[in-house]
């Protein structure tokens, strides 16, 4: 069974979430049968360790690990492979974790923040 991580970065201010937590609903909304679940690298909880355990306990055999990032920054590139790494081991074969590129690098979410600039100018 699939499961989706999103993965964003945390902030000391709880309403920073929001945006990430209404898309976790939508998404929930829209694939009822698809196990997900929001982790945080740093700041808010759960974590990425957490959150990965419960989709494992949960049946997923394969976790889409999507990062809510703009970009491939330093905490994808650095921080992000290191803890997938730490989930492989600790599961093994049981658990595929499949890391996607960061939410930002899509072209569909590029198309939509120029839509958005768009309307700022009518």
């Amino acid at each position: 069974m699939d499961g989706l991580l999103l993965f964003a970065h945390g902030a000391r201010d709880p309403a920073w979430a929001r945006p990430f937590e209404l898309v976790a609903e939508r998404l929930r909304a829209a694939r009822p049968q698809t196990p997900l679940a929001m982790a945080y690298l740093e700041f808010m909880s759960p974590g990425i360790e957490e959150a990965a355990e419960a989709l494992a306990a949960q049946g997923c055999t394969r976790v889409h690990v999507l990062p809510l990032f703009l970009g491939t920054g330093g905490h994808v590139r650095r921080d992000v492979q290191p803890l997938l790494d730490g989930l492989r081991q600790r599961h093994g074969n049981a658990v595929e974790w499949l890391l996607h590129p960061p939410l930002g690098e899509h072209e569909a979410v590029l198309q939509a923040m120029c839509d958005a600039c768009l309307l700022t100018l009518t």
